[in-house]
């Protein structure tokens, strides 16, 4: 048995799965992995802030030259594309299948990705944001809850997002995204109306995912409790978020210190930024950021994307073909 929903037919793909276009961890081998298996990959832009030292121009080529054939997509930030353009400009020379964009204004974007043939992603924290999403043209429409990893709203679970943004797409595929790691997750979504998930931070515990196999490896010790919603990775690397926007991440010492006290670290801001950035290129994960969300739970070691990929996908059928070992009457 194979799913088919809305989105395996919009994308022509075989497995109801979308790599997360997660910044600096998404890059072009871990899109091709996940879309050779039958998924759907997106490399991740982020912020394109050579700062960071992933999203730019250079940058974005060499990911692009690490998919090769492969059907892949691109996302980004969307205010962040406000400040470097060429990103833009750079992605669309490409032709992904995909462009997302995520946390602000679409309409800048949107009329130039749908007149190319490319298919709009948006992802959103709220009803007020998927409205604006279908009205901008979105093909798919990503209801990202709470419990993902990296930035979102503090505000609506995946439980009960999803469902309530399927009610108002219409036949515009929604797909669930935050704290979906496994079969279960996915039979689930569908369950709520979803055509397929969104999948992050287990798809950062594989080989072919960008960043050091230490930060892996922590991934697969870690667990939700050890995550939180803050400000304060933020507020250190200089990054201009909306109200509203935290990142989920791993507690660590930095984030102990200074959650609560955000005040005090504006304060000391140019001290605190080019400690973190030194600690940061040192790979010390006890001051810089591990964004992830509260699927770590089910996370346990460091596979292939492609065989994350096929478990999920044949786990899900099987529950959904046995009813999850549900007996009625």
């Amino acid at each position: 048995m194979a799913i088919t929903t809305a989105l395996t037919r919009l994308l022509g793909i075989p497995h109801p799965i979308i790599l997360a276009p997660m910044g600096g961890v998404a890059g072009g081998r871990l899109a091709a992995a996940v879309s050779q298996a039958g998924g759907f990959g997106m490399i991740g832009g982020g912020y394109g802030n050579p700062k960071a030292g992933y999203g730019g121009t250079s940058w974005m080529d060499e990911q692009f030259r690490a998919a090769g054939n492969a059907q892949i997509g691109v996302g980004y930030i969307t205010w962040s594309l406000q400040q470097f353009p060429e990103l833009f400009d750079q992605a669309m020379e490409r032709s992904p299948k995909v462009f997302g964009l995520a946390f602000g204004d679409e309409m800048q974007f949107a009329p130039r990705i749908k007149a190319a043939g490319v298919k709009l992603l948006c992802q959103v924290q709220d009803l007020d944001g998927a409205k604006r999403a279908l009205d901008a043209g979105a093909d798919i429409v990503v209801a990202q809850g709470t419990e993902a990893g990296g930035h979102g709203k503090s505000g609506r679970t995946t439980l009960t997002l999803t469902p309530a943004v399927v009610d108002i797409a219409g036949e515009i595929p929604v797909v669930a995204a935050g704290g979906l790691s496994d079969g279960r997750g996915l039979a689930a979504a569908l369950m709520l109306g979803a055509s397929g998930i969104l999948v992050g931070t287990r798809f950062w515990a594989t080989p072919e995912a960008l960043g050091s196999d230490r930060v892996k490896q922590l991934l697969t010790l870690a667990r939700s409790d050890d995550t939180q919603r803050t400000r304060v990775f933020d507020i250190v690397r200089e990054l201009p978020w909306p109200d509203g926007y935290t990142g989920r991440a791993l507690v660590n010492d930095f984030s102990r210190k200074w959650h609560g006290n955000e005040g005090a670290l504006e304060k000391n801001l140019t001290r605190e930024t080019e400690a973190y950035w030194t600690a940061a290129r040192a790979g010390d994960t006890n001051t810089s950021v591990v964004f992830a969300g509260e699927g770590l739970d089910l996370i346990h070691d460091i596979k292939p994307a492609g065989e994350i990929v096929r478990t999920i996908a044949a786990d899900a059928e099987d529950l959904l073909t046995s009813r999850a070992g549900i007996e009625i009457g």
